[in-house]
């Protein structure tokens, strides 16, 4: 387990209230272990789509399971100082280009716009290396356009991270993560830092760092520098 030093205001702790969406994915699921040992997280909302593990049980911990294609559904709901955001699925899973966007674009734009109505001051949201709204990619140039969009809200900081192919135990096996990670074993050297895989909990442990030093304007945050801010806290 990664442990993350506490950042204190003078002699009194400033705790916050995040609003944690997609906790049952693989970095998402690190950030909530994190939050909920570390005591910069005085509350942690979850918006899930499905029910957190039974295991899962703490005092600072409130969870809701929610429609997100319903606004009404969950806009009381999106109070907090803080939203990390890290919603994203496959076209695979997905089953159609329409449902990736949705989950991957409308989802995490709309409730940022929620989460702003409400008072949150920073949005943390996991996109991806390669991002760019005009990528030839469709998955990249998604990616890109709700960097952009979030961007454009209104935030007093946005913090964006952009991980590489990302290495943990996922419900669910994806190819391309799989390959990318057993090739990383043996060809590591030639592989520029900014595009080897990493650790989902690493993602997580820097999510939640930027999160405590909440410093004001947009950041983009690659992959290399992700394992910095990680492994320097």
């Amino acid at each position: 387990m990664v442990l993350i030093a506490s950042v204190y205001y003078g002699e009194k702790m400033d705790k916050k209230t995040v609003l944690l969406i997609g906790a049952t994915g693989l970095v998402g699921g690190e950030c909530l272990k994190l939050l909920l040992e570390d005591p910069f997280c005085g509350k942690l909302v979850t918006l899930t789509r499905r029910p957190l593990p039974e295991s899962i049980n703490h005092p600072k911990l409130e969870p809701h399971i929610i429609d997100f294609d319903d606004k009404d559904n969950f806009r009381d709901l999106a109070r907090a100082n803080q939203v990390i955001c890290a919603l994203g699925t496959t076209i695979k899973k997905a089953g159609n280009r329409d449902a990736f966007y949705r989950v991957d674009f409308t989802y995490p734009y709309e409730m940022g716009k929620t989460a702003l109505e409400n008072g949150a001051e920073h949005f943390l949201l996991v996109s991806s290396v390669g991002a760019h709204s005009t990528s030839p990619f469709f998955y990249n140039r998604v990616k890109g356009e709700v960097e952009d969009a979030v961007q454009g809200i209104g935030y007093r900081a946005v913090s964006i991270f952009r991980p590489s192919f990302l290495l943990g135990h996922r419900n669910e096996f994806r190819l391309g993560e799989s390959i990318a990670g057993f090739l990383s074993r043996f060809i590591s050297f030639a592989i520029p830092r900014k595009f080897k895989p990493i650790q989902a909990h690493a993602v997580a442990g820097a999510m939640v760092q930027v999160a405590k030093e909440n410093q004001p304007g947009n950041r983009i945050i690659e992959s290399n520098e992700i394992k910095r801010i990680m492994y320097a806290a």
